[in-house]
């Protein structure tokens, strides 16, 4: 680290609740280069193996992050993996030349791993062989310790004093070569995450909550793969306009279509048709190709043959019986809409608008988000069913059977009991 970036650093040391550093009033330092300098981009077996070595070697956390090419490619693959070790520096691996990286996800798979947003890369990286044991997420350690603003950006400048240049976080990182700006901008990245990680910690253990943050981290790193959305087409945007079975039936065939095209192509579903169109062509239901591309999003740059797959979609759509026609609603276990609670259960909606008023004030007094306090869906299963007996030990039971932390529970179940009862 340079004098002016140890300085920085000293100073971010200083910080409350995720302010400036009450004693210091210095502007923030345009971080343009990495200490190291770019590194090159690793692409063989045999650079690979080297890189392996010299992380395997290394002392400390390692810093890991990864570039998708989201809104561009099919999919949430990885497009390359940035790492960052006291001792072996940092490192750009392209996991397209190298889609195997279990042997150095071994290598460092003992050793905690410092990311931010870990939700986001954790699947991507699990394709490729890398699964860490323990984590510590900045963006997350942010939230417990009440920072406004907790993109990396945002944590690298208000923690340590630097600005980073953020203008190359939604381009298309499938493309090759990748050019020096991305690459620089991808290095950075991974330049200050380690010190990002031990001034949180420092600010987590000054607010007492860095035992909290620890709890979140080790759920994280322990979570076993989501497992695929069911009907995942309901999902498009502008569903809601869709109300008749055989127009979602339509949307259904048309999603269904796009995604086979998308995958066999390797582009964004969005790339192929917007969902706009879907939802446009499901209210129509239109007679035939000409009607079809009288609509929006089929417009005169779409193909005749283009236009004939489309309607084919919407034409099965129509032949179904109305028995094999979907439902209006997903079958969703737990709790209805909390809007409906005032008509179906006066007593529940009063439970859970006391839950939540309680729930929010004591978010405000530990300074974190109350999605982090206890997740919405959390407070509203317990309040629709409450326990037969409403106590400490019950309240606390029925937390941990919705998969609340232990932290989680000790907070929040004196507020619960007493909103409950």
């Amino acid at each position: 680290m340079t004098d002016a970036q140890e300085t920085a650093a000293d100073s971010s040391l200083r910080t409350t609740g995720g302010g400036p550093p009450d004693d210091v009033e210095t502007a923030p330092i345009p971080l343009l280069e990495p200490r190291d300098g770019v590194p090159p981009v690793i692409a063989d077996e045999e650079t690979l193996a080297a890189t392996i070595a010299a992380f395997a070697a290394g002392t400390g956390p390692v810093a890991v992050d990864a570039e998708r090419a989201s809104g561009y490619r099919y999919g949430q693959r990885a497009y390359l993996v940035q790492l960052r070790r006291e001792g072996a520096g940092t490192a750009l691996i392209d996991p397209v030349a190298c889609p195997d990286l279990s042997g150095l996800g071994e290598a460092i798979g003992g050793t905690e791993w410092v990311l931010h947003a870990a939700t986001q890369d954790l699947p991507c990286l699990r394709e490729i062989g890398m699964v860490p044991s323990r984590i510590f997420d900045t963006e997350l350690a942010g939230r417990l310790a009440g920072f406004p603003r907790v993109g990396l950006g945002a944590m690298v400048e208000s923690v340590l004093g630097f600005v980073l240049e953020k203008g190359h976080s939604a381009v298309d990182w499938s493309t090759r070569p990748l050019p020096d700006p991305w690459l620089r901008y991808a290095a950075l990245d991974v330049e200050l995450l380690v010190d990002l990680r031990d001034a949180l910690e420092k600010e987590l253990d000054r607010q007492g909550k860095l035992e909290w943050a620890r709890e979140e981290f080790d759920a994280i790193a322990s979570a076993p793969p989501a497992p695929p959305r069911k009907d995942p087409w309901r999902r498009t945007s502008g569903m809601h306009k869709v109300r008749r079975r055989r127009q979602m039936a339509a949307v259904r065939e048309l999603w269904t279509a796009r995604d086979r095209v998308a995958q066999r192509r390797d582009v964004s579903p969005g790339k192929v048709l917007s969902d706009g169109a879907i939802v446009e062509a499901a209210l129509a239901l239109p007679p035939n190709v000409h009607a079809l591309a009288g609509l929006t999003g089929f417009g005169h740059r779409m193909g005749r043959r283009q236009l004939e797959q489309w309607q084919a979609a919407v034409d099965r759509a129509k032949a179904l019986p109305d028995s094999e026609l979907p439902q209006p609603g997903q079958a969703v276990s737990g709790p209805p809409p909390p809007r409906s609670w005032a008509d179906r259960d006066p007593a529940a909606a009063a439970r859970l608008s006391a839950a939540r008023a309680a729930v929010s004030a004591l978010a405000e007094q530990l300074h974190m988000p109350q999605e982090n306090l206890i997740t919405p869906d959390t407070v509203r299963r317990v309040c629709w069913e409450p326990p037969a007996r409403v106590d400490a030990e019950s309240v606390a039971a029925a937390l941990a059977g919705h998969g609340a932390r232990q932290w989680q529970i000790s907070q929040v179940t004196p507020v619960l009991v007493e909103a409950l009862a």
